[in-house]
């Protein structure tokens, strides 16, 4: 069974709209689909998103919610789907991966090739004059990002621009040692929640410094009611920028009121950074992106682990490369 039709299948048994990893769950332990890849959950995700996309209205399936899906067989014969914004295309990592997985039959593809395919199938939008180099960049960019913190890359670069997936010879070494990586990044995640909310924001604190920020100080504990850590970004000794962190420990995302209530918390000159373990909600996202406003960054919990990993900072790791 497909991945699409194995989703259809746990949805209409669920009778309601369902979190793509929960959908994915229960494929699993249904037996309905199988993957081999690490993270099953962003394929689900990635197959339904476009084919709502792709089919609109005929689609069997619609969004509920962020993340959310649900089947129009479900016993909700006129849903009211969250409607598609205009922006939500695939990243064009996102569209590398599926092309490879559906037309390359294991066998590696140009990038061109791959650039032209994700067009045709309207996976990726841009307005750039020369998507085939944003993509070629854009993978070799993810491949040196993910060596260097010692997770396996899922693209591998072959000569003279072609590209194909890792996971398409995933059984020896370099798979073990991901998997193993990956089952590090969760722990770590499952300790950060569990912290005591003072020790976390200095493990912030750290990170931040490991990252570039100078005259770090974590404020008193406030009850998570306002700014918890301040300091100045630097960039190769000339760029200097104030920045006020907002740091939640929270498993829920983060909605829009946290986003604006941050930017009101700032001092002059700040900008402001929230970091949370959980993520954002589509609505705090486009908060923080106001053109006509001071501008918030974020960073959610998969991207924080993986820069605690990336500078050694509670937590060791092993790569096909080294051990450490």
């Amino acid at each position: 069974m497909n991945v699409l039709d194995a989703a259809y299948e746990v949805l209409r048994a669920a009778g309601e709209p369902l979190h793509y990893r929960e959908i994915t769950q229960r494929m699993l332990d249904r037996g309905l689909w199988s993957s081999a890849g690490l993270t099953p959950w962003n394929s689900v995700n990635t197959r339904i998103a476009v084919d709502i996309k792709r089919n609109r209205e005929q689609s069997r399936f619609y969004r509920a919610a962020p993340g959310i899906f649900g089947c129009r067989e479900a016993g909700d014969p006129n849903p009211s789907p969250e409607p598609e914004p205009e922006r939500d295309s695939m990243s064009f990592l996102d569209a590398a991966e599926m092309v490879l997985e559906d037309y390359a039959d294991r066998q590696p593809m140009h990038y061109r090739d791959i650039t032209r395919k994700a067009l045709d199938l309207d996976l990726i939008t841009t307005g750039g004059l020369t998507p085939e180099a944003t993509m070629y960049a854009a993978i070799l960019t993810e491949i040196q990002r993910q060596n260097k913190r010692g997770e396996l890359p899922r693209f591998e670069k072959f000569g003279k621009g072609y590209v194909g997936l890792t996971r398409w010879h995933e059984q020896g070494l370099p798979y073990q040692i991901e998997a193993h990586n990956r089952e590090v990044r969760e722990h770590l995640m499952q300790r950060i929640r569990t912290m005591d909310p003072a020790a976390f924001e200095g493990l912030v604190g750290e990170l931040l410094a490991k990252i570039g920020f100078e005259d770090v100080a974590v404020t008193r504990a406030s009850g998570d009611g306002g700014i918890d850590v301040r300091g100045t970004l630097v960039v190769g000794d000339v760029i200097k920028t104030k920045m006020a962190v907002q740091v939640k420990r929270w498993k829920n995302n983060i909605q829009t009121p946290v986003v604006q209530r941050v930017r009101g918390s700032l001092g002059a000159h700040e900008q402001g950074l929230i970091i949370t373990t959980s993520d954002f909600s589509t609505g705090a996202r486009q908060e923080a992106e106001q053109p006509d406003k001071t501008p918030i960054a974020l960073m959610n919990g998969e991207q924080m682990v993986n820069l605690l990993i990336e500078y050694d900072i509670g937590v060791r790791t092993i790569s096909s490369n080294s051990r450490r």
